[in-house]
């Protein structure tokens, strides 16, 4: 494995871009989430091209300084790389759109997420969500977001809940799905970043689903829409383990007993924690589904959330 080739030299700030082209699709999202995963240098943002009628797939991942050789090799360590890497500055533009641009759709469960320059070629099935991510996260090319998605489609087969929320909703995605399973159901979205909840809000319009959701900026659950619904009969919060762990309290306050919650973003050696902190907090395991090193789990409010069940 040779160092990346840098075609320029960049400038300070200049945002990089590191290229290379494998195989197949699988390699490609294993290096494109090793590449965004990494805890020493996680790339910004990561986007996968499909070339030459699928035979090969090109990675793109961007960096704001040059990419450390050793972060490089661990990613493409045991992987058949046809051509690459390349190391280049990009200009100056909304990059995060940018690699979101070529996005290939994704199956989820019933679901198929694509992009809006895939919209004429997928045309209007019923489980076709468009979804532009911009600067807010979930395309669900990403595991966790997969994981929910799958999550959620099982979930509809055996249960009817009426007040859903999302919780960290990135691009609105997990909301918009919640729409298209349960059309009766009253849905929440908020999220941290206002830029997020615009960002949700058009991708609502996009899927004819704008006067479904109710959106809001807020910090966890403080806020007094998001508590004139509780409690929910599912919420789903696809975050970070320690967020998770940290609002355990209110969100348990804010499930009905017998309801259930969504919880990803989790890295696989992390969900024994979060496990333990739910069921703590009243909350038995009704399904655990791990997908390239991410955890999804589906819990369930006891009914007596003083008796902890193990």
């Amino acid at each position: 494995m040779t160092n990346p080739h840098h075609d320029q030299s960049p400038a300070p700030g200049q945002l990089m871009r590191l290229s290379l082209v494998v195989g197949n699709s699988t390699t490609a999202r294993h290096i494109a989430e090793h590449l965004t995963d990494d805890d020493s240098q996680p790339a910004l943002a990561t986007s996968l091209f499909e070339e030459d009628g699928g035979r090969q797939w090109r990675i793109d991942a961007y960096y704001a300084e040059p990419l450390a050789a050793t972060v490089l090799m661990a990613a493409v360590a045991g992987h058949d790389i046809r051509s690459g890497p390349v190391l280049e500055p990009v200009p100056d533009e909304n990059w995060v759109a940018v690699s979101q641009a070529a996005l290939p759709p994704v199956s989820a469960g019933r679901f198929l997420i694509h992009g809006s320059h895939d919209r004429v070629k997928v045309g209007r099935r019923q489980w076709a969500l468009q979804i532009d991510a911009g600067e807010a996260f979930g395309t669900a090319h990403h595991a966790t977001t997969e994981g929910c998605l799958e999550t959620l489609d099982r979930l509809a087969r055996i249960s009817q809940p009426s007040r859903i929320l999302d919780l960290g909703c990135g691009s609105g995605v997990l909301a918009i799905a919640a729409t298209r399973l349960w059309p009766h159901a009253t849905v929440c979205a908020s999220d941290i970043d206002p830029v997020a909840i615009d960002v949700a809000r058009a991708n609502a319009a996009l899927n004819r689903a704008a006067d479904r959701i109710r959106m809001v900026t807020a910090i966890g659950l403080d806020h007094a829409v998001l508590r004139r619904q509780a409690p929910y009969d599912l919420i789903v919060a696809n975050i970070l383990a320690g967020p998770l762990i940290r609002m355990a309290p209110s969100i348990s306050a804010s499930t009905r007993p017998g309801g259930v919650v969504i919880l990803s973003g989790i890295l696989t050696p992390q969900a024994r924690e979060v496990l333990a902190t739910y069921r703590s907090a009243g909350f038995r395991c009704r399904l655990r589904r791990t997908i390239s090193g991410w955890t999804t789990l589906l819990l369930q409010r006891d009914t007596k959330p003083a008796i902890i069940r193990t």
